[in-house]
């Protein structure tokens, strides 16, 4: 079976666009209610944001074909066990004969404050994907195959975003030079390609956007090797292999995506 990216080009722009318009809704109706959350926060408590992301991905995930799937984008059946912690809540599970096949995180941050945001946003990846692989292991999710796990940031294009960073000292030892006058955004990059290197995460992506351009379902990215199509490849990539692993005589129809 061959790969179909055809659901992704205008999958991608709306995700997008419902980013920054459940952003600026959620906004306006906490300022209609008098309840105003501080800054950027109102954009931020309103949830969902990210949903565009999961319908892209669930689309992915249909259009390669794997018979029989559960698409999960519900709360209750994206919560996974955990190895250091009881449970963690996902945003995109496949399952597929009960066996877990991929998990996908969708995560955002918007100026003005970047610098406290972009450790915490590091040290959840990161954290998250050592409980996850370690209660694999363990056998949390029964199957020994290991699943596609993905991670997504989509991080505002602004001055304070794309600003050089300050020269990295400390009093003992040396940081790594490719964080030395990094932006924050090019500090997502290496985050993304380590996350990768380190097989932390099957594939990882950072995206750029502005909000005027975000408006318009417009995104950049950062390297070819975390954009957000590369992403969206491996994901889909993993679906049609694993289709082509079914039996011949599988006849089922897809599953419904769950919300």
């Amino acid at each position: 079976m061959s790969l179909d990216m055809s659901p992704f080009e205008r999958y991608a722009e709306l995700a997008v666009q419902h980013f920054w318009e459940n952003r600026g809704l959620a906004a306006r109706r906490q300022s209609e209610r008098g309840a105003l959350d501080q800054g950027e926060r109102a954009g931020v408590t309103a949830g969902h944001n990210m949903d565009g992301f999961a319908n892209l991905f669930a689309e992915l995930a249909k259009a390669n074909g794997l018979p029989g799937a559960e698409i999960h984008v519900k709360k209750a059946l994206v919560t996974l066990p955990g190895y250091f912690r009881p449970t963690k809540t996902w945003d995109l599970v496949v399952i597929h004969d009960g066996r877990l096949v991929a998990v996908i995180e969708f995560k955002s941050q918007v100026g003005p404050s970047f610098g406290n945001n972009f450790n915490n946003r590091a040290e959840e990846a990161i954290g998250a994907a050592t409980d996850f692989w370690t209660a694999h292991r363990e056998g949390a999710f029964g199957d020994p195959r290991p699943p596609f796990l993905g991670w997504l940031i989509l991080v505002e294009d602004c001055a304070a975003s794309r600003q050089p960073g300050r020269p990295v000292t400390l009093m003992t030892f040396t940081a790594f030079p490719e964080f030395q006058g990094a932006s924050y955004l090019a500090r997502y990059d290496v985050l993304c390609r380590k996350l990768m290197q380190e097989r932390l995460y099957t594939s990882t992506a950072v995206m750029a956007v502005t909000r005027s351009d975000g408006s318009e379902g417009v995104y950049a990215d950062l390297a070819d090797g975390t954009s957000l199509r590369a992403l969206a490849v491996s994901f889909a990539s993993r679906i049609v292999a694993e289709t082509t692993s079914l039996s011949p005589g599988s006849t089922r129809n897809l599953g419904a995506v769950t919300k």
